[in-house]
């Protein structure tokens, strides 16, 4: 018995407090454990003290462990019962006679042996009940969904005419699995029927146009598992792009259910360079919460066991970021990319103008492979809960093999804008330069491919409007001024209105 709650108990004086008188029915009596024999001393005064306190302990069927005498360990264990019970009245304040008090500590002295083991044994089962709840897992596989309804239209520019109101769709479904409860399987299923429209350039591509060509096809196939509390591993299998390694630091924009309406919007183009899908990288903690640098590698042709293709010999793409999160307000990303495309395929982004492309599309004789260092930088800031601005830059250095090098850059500002005019609500604002073919060499210079003559500058806007947590309407408008910075161009204005249900 705790000696401060004696002392407590005591400066009771005479005040009296009812134990309450609601029978506990559950439980039989002390006189019906019959297997316990009543002339002990110890007997009768804990069964005084079980019945005067109403001390709930036992087995329904009348004894504690069939017919025979009760054992030292088992008196102990209603014992023990009865102090816990004692001690939590005293807790509540409610008075406790001194001379069971004294009563108590005396069967204490007398079992203190047993009530020592059963406390040890106690401890055991209790740690390895944690235990079993910390490792006992079974597998379980959860499915959530996106399905996009969108109405889209292209005004301006020469090809205006030629493009026609359409309406579009698309739907996801990823079955996510974990087998120990800290991994995950992720298998995504895609269903779209977006046809792009007639444009000069990549610049106007919805971020969440999808054309399987009626069928449904696998996307993402990712496996995430962590190595103890600091790393993280990513297995990706189909349909990879290298920012799954990373934070791309731009969390109110990059989803492409409820984010921003622009491919550009969604994350620098750097992340989207290489050819590649499938590969395996990795997340390292730094500083918990504060430091991660994060790596990975990307295979473009990993099923194919030809000459120049498979894990090493084909496309790929490797990068490293160092991110940093000072504060849960403040973010950036330091990003390095390194990648090689084969003969014809560029450095596709799927943004930005054709001649940063580097690919045969814009000139046959760009038919080479090409080699691509990208760097980049990327912050967000919430300044407040209803006002967030962030960015980024990214440049490349590529080498066109035996041809020549070229420059490209690309930039954006974005202001987000949390709950506008309700919770769940998103306004968001995007002005930046798609990628930009900025400088080549006399090799390229010679075979036609020169730098992009002029700037096209993006405009973005959109409101996202939350009917209910899991339905959702996005009106936006895209502005691409000079379009392929071109300024002989005409300013394109793109149009949609993005329905998403989410579950």
């Amino acid at each position: 018995m705790a000696s401060s709650q004696i002392v407590a108990q005591e400066q009771q004086g005479d005040r009296n407090t009812s134990l309450g008188t609601d029978p506990m029915s559950q439980v039989p009596s002390v006189w019906e454990l019959s297997d316990v024999r009543p002339t002990d001393w110890a007997y009768e005064a804990l069964q005084s003290l079980m019945e005067r306190y109403e001390v709930v302990t036992g087995y329904p069927d009348g004894s504690f462990r069939g017919e025979r005498a009760m054992s030292r360990y088992e008196f102990a264990a209603g014992l023990k019962a009865a102090i816990a019970h004692i001690e939590e009245l005293i807790a509540n304040n409610v008075r406790i006679d001194r001379e069971d008090i004294d009563i108590l500590q005396r069967l204490q002295v007398e079992f203190a042996k047993e009530l020592s083991t059963i406390a040890g044994r106690i401890d055991a089962l209790e740690a390895r009940s944690a235990f079993l709840e910390d490792n006992q897992f079974s597998t379980t596989t959860k499915l959530e969904g996106a399905v996009i309804f969108s109405v889209s239209d292209v005004f301006g520019g020469a090809e205006g005419g030629d493009n026609n109101t359409v309406m579009q769709s698309r739907s996801r479904l990823y079955f996510k699995t974990s087998f120990t409860g800290k991994d995950e399987l992720t298998t995504r299923l895609d269903f779209g029927n977006f046809d792009e429209f007639n444009l000069p350039t990549d610049e106007g591509r919805l971020g969440f146009a999808t054309d399987t060509e009626d069928t449904v096809e696998i996307g993402d196939l990712e496996y995430v598992f962590p190595i103890g509390d600091r790393i993280t591993v990513f297995l990706e299998a189909n349909d990879a792009e290298v920012h799954n390694f990373t934070d791309v630091v731009n969390p109110w924009f990059e989803d492409s259910d409820t984010g921003a309406i622009s491919r550009f919007a969604r994350r620098n183009p750097i992340y989207r360079m290489p050819n590649a899908n499938a590969g395996i990288g990795a997340r390292v903690e730094l500083v918990e919460e504060a430091i991660s640098f994060d790596f990975g590698y990307l295979a473009g042709e990993e099923n194919d066991p030809d000459a120049g293709s498979g894990l090493f010999n084909g496309d790929y793409g490797a990068i490293a970021q160092l991110t940093l999160t000072p504060s849960d307000r403040f973010t950036a990303g330091l990003t390095y990319i390194h990648s090689y495309s084969s003969p014809g395929e560029g450095l596709d982004s799927g943004t930005g103008s054709t001649s940063a492309r580097l690919s045969e599309i814009g000139s046959p004789e760009l038919e080479r492979p090409v080699i691509g260092n990208s760097y980049g930088i990327e912050v967000n800031y919430r300044i407040s809960d209803r006002f967030a601005i962030g960015g980024w830059v990214g440049y490349t250095a590529a080498r066109v093999i035996n041809l020549g090098d070229a420059e490209i850059w690309n930039y954006a500002i974005t202001l987000a804008f949390p709950d506008l005019a309700k919770e769940g609500n998103l306004g968001g604002i995007v002005v930046g330069m798609q990628p930009k073919l900025t400088g080549t060499s006399s090799g390229l210079r010679a075979v036609g491919q020169l730098k992009d003559p002029d700037t096209s500058i993006h405009v973005e806007g959109f409101y996202r409007h939350q009917l209910s947590d899991n339905i959702s309407i996005t009106p936006g408008l895209i502005w691409l001024t000079a379009p392929n910075h071109n300024e002989n161009n005409n300013d394109i204005f793109i149009g949609t209105i993005r329905t998403t249900f989410e579950f």
